[in-house]
């Protein structure tokens, strides 16, 4: 009995799945806040606009678990690659969500380079899938873009779209949606950032994630911020030691509780990983 339920609830995730995917956790703005700061961009940035690779200097590489509405059922991994070259910088990112009787994985791809003081631009393609043993397995290829606009040095501004063609299930033919974000974010000082993003699903309202950042002290800093769509409110307090950043982050919904999450991201070169050193 347990077995078929399982299953049940594995058909239930899979259909919201495919209308949303795993292009984000349950924090939706918490890994890519970075993408719209000058001060604030870290390997998880690229996850939401490919575009802020471009702004990586030193190779890095991160992990992050997320136990969503504290099930382990329904608990999301990603890693995240990013590396620096003449050529423009490229990323790699792997994203594995649920258990044994229903899952979903992604491989993405992506590149990004600066075309000029002002404008970044940045694209990637993902290899996406699930399973379901007992029912179904599935996968696809879809493609996403992202561009930034440093309007000043305290201002930017992006777009970034998901899947605008495309992304039809190999065997099942179940459409990925496409996803059309537009987002701003301005450093107010080293110490304080503040972002936001309207975000356009494929038959869904309008969402709008908003966050802000605070620099504690050099090691030490605080984020906060909400998802309109669900009313989901996030946060997070990281430190920062060597070349090493350690986030503890949670959100809460309001009908399906609270989901932690972890956060690791180790880069090369001298200095303290994103966020950006405390003002001397």
């Amino acid at each position: 009995m347990k077995k078929y339920l399982l299953i049940i609830l594995a058909i239930l995730l899979l259909q919201l799945a495919i209308g949303q995917s795993l292009r984000q956790p349950v924090s939706a703005i918490y890994l890519g806040l970075g993408a719209y700061s000058t001060h604030q961009v870290d390997v998880f940035s690229f996850v939401n606009n490919q575009a802020a690779l471009a702004q990586t200097k030193n190779a890095a590489a991160g992990v992050y678990g997320e136990k969503r509405f504290l099930l382990a059922a329904t608990s999301m991994y990603s890693a995240a690659i990013a590396l620096p070259s003449s050529s423009g910088n490229f990323g790699i990112n792997l994203v594995y969500a649920g258990f044994k009787n229903f899952n979903e994985h992604q491989l993405g791809l992506a590149y990004a380079r600066s075309l000029g003081p002002t404008v970044d631009i940045g694209l990637q393609f993902n290899y996406y899938g699930y399973r379901i043993p007992a029912y179904n397995n599935a996968s696809t290829v879809t493609v996403e873009m992202g561009a930034l606009l440093h309007l000043t040095d305290h201002f930017n501004a992006g777009i970034h779209v998901y899947n605008p063609v495309g992304g039809k299930m190999i065997k099942t033919g179940e459409q990925l949606a496409a996803v059309y974000k537009m987002g701003l974010g301005y450093d107010v000082s080293e110490l304080l950032f503040v972002g936001a993003e309207l975000v356009k699903q494929e038959n869904t309202p309008v969402n709008i994630n908003a966050g802000m950042q605070y620099q504690l002290t050099k090691q030490f800093f605080a984020r906060v911020g909400i998802a309109t769509a669900t009313a989901s409110t996030y946060g997070g307090v990281g430190i920062c030691w060597n070349n090493m950043r350690l986030d503890i982050s949670g959100s809460y919904h309001p009908q399906l509780g609270w989901s932690p999450g972890l956060l690791l991201i180790v880069h090369a070169g001298s200095g303290l990983p994103s966020p950006s050193p405390f003002p001397k």
